[in-house]
């Protein structure tokens, strides 16, 4: 195995996740890759989506966007990779091709777990932990980053502090949203409820399109502006739950870049979401988010923030991590829109306190 010398690493590349909420949960690992490497310059290889996620961020100094299509486009990342020159790459992302890339891009270093039979083109391959389906999965990603820290300096502390998760975003891209917000009807004298009703990956995470629906009327009649966020894809599940409604939501589902949707949900005052990545990215904004599990795991999942409560009533089949439930759906069935408003109404109340509280130390300062 060869030896790191971390005086010798000017350029790092991070191979990320693909899935939003993936990437947002590896940014303690991010963070701390900075922490590691302070003088170097950090290249996070991502989705498209990737560059709206990160843009104010400060532990990495570029994003190389990674369209995956055919294999023209594996040949097109290995020549960019090319010319970066990086001198080590850290895999994120367990597939096969993410270990080919750095490989057949002639990086002296390559750092990634050992799976997907890619062991021979890393040249440290760090063996699968034992504990993955037991802990948060920021600390699969920490790991690695703490692997890295052991081979340049013999020690590391990188799992053992508590991960920080949070994102910011700048003060001109918060009146961005509020524009665009304003450009849909939303004004700033009420309270601002976003609503995420899809999941890309699995069908089996939404929770029914009715309850949404049945929610959303509920908070209109409180008078609170009610969102509907989400993908393009997600557009279908927007549309049941708008046409099962009695009054008229602001839709933003398709009509928003990561880069806006991240933007808008740093000036909501609550999301109500299931397990998908706008739940990730509110949480870490610091936004109130009330997540509603059903199929999945909250133990290596939630989000990772005070601000974020979470809502199951688990039966004995969960969690199935299925995409697709084979019976009857009980564990998002199980949730009533009665608690759904509940625990949104405390968590706008909460939310309230917190932003009259800052405007009188604001005041007073």
């Amino acid at each position: 195995m060869s030896k790191l010398n971390a005086q010798e690493i000017k350029r790092v590349v991070v191979r990320g996740t693909n899935w939003v909420g993936d990437s947002v949960m590896s940014i303690p690992a991010l963070r701390a890759l900075r922490r590691v490497l302070p003088d170097a310059e950090i290249t996070l290889v991502g989705r498209p989506n990737s560059k709206g996620l990160f843009t104010d961020v400060d532990f990495i100094d570029d994003v190389l966007i990674y369209d995956r299509r055919n294999v023209l486009s594996v040949l097109s990342q290995v020549r960019q990779w090319r010319k970066k020159d990086f001198d080590l790459a850290i895999l994120f992302q367990n597939a096969f091709e993410a270990a080919l890339i750095p490989f057949l891009s002639g990086i002296p270093f390559r750092l990634g777990y050992a799976t997907e039979a890619r062991q021979p083109m890393l040249t440290h391959p760090v063996p699968l932990p034992d504990w993955r389906s037991s802990r948060h999965e920021v600390f699969y990603y920490l790991y690695l980053v703490t692997a890295l820290e052991q081979l340049l300096y013999g020690t590391s502390n990188a799992c053992e502090t508590d991960p920080d998760a949070s994102l910011e975003v700048s003060p001109s891209r918060k009146m961005e949203a509020a524009k665009l917000l304003a450009d849909f009807g939303v004004t700033e004298d009420r309270s601002v409820v976003a609503l995420c009703p899809g999941s890309i990956n699995s069908r089996a995470k939404r929770w029914p399109a009715e309850s949404f629906a049945a929610l959303a009327d509920r908070l209109l009649e409180e008078r609170r502006q009610v969102l509907l966020v989400g993908s393009v894809s997600e557009a279908d599940v927007t549309g049941e739950v708008t046409r099962r409604m009695r009054q008229k939501p602001v839709v933003l589902t398709g009509k928003t870049t990561i880069d806006q949707l991240t933007s808008v949900l740093s000036v909501v005052d609550l999301l109500v979401t299931n397990d998908t990545g706008p739940a990730h990215i509110a949480a870490a904004l610091g936004r109130p988010t009330l997540v509603i599990f059903g199929p999945t795991n909250p133990l290596t999942t939630r989000p990772l923030s005070g601000q974020a409560e979470v809502l199951r009533h688990p039966p004995d089949c969960a969690p199935c991590m299925l995409r697709d439930c084979p019976i009857d759906h009980r564990c998002m069935t199980a949730i009533t829109v009665d608690e759904v408003l509940e625990h949104s109404q405390a968590l706008l109340k909460r939310s309230s306190f917190a932003k009259t509280a800052r405007s009188l130390c604001d005041s007073v300062a």
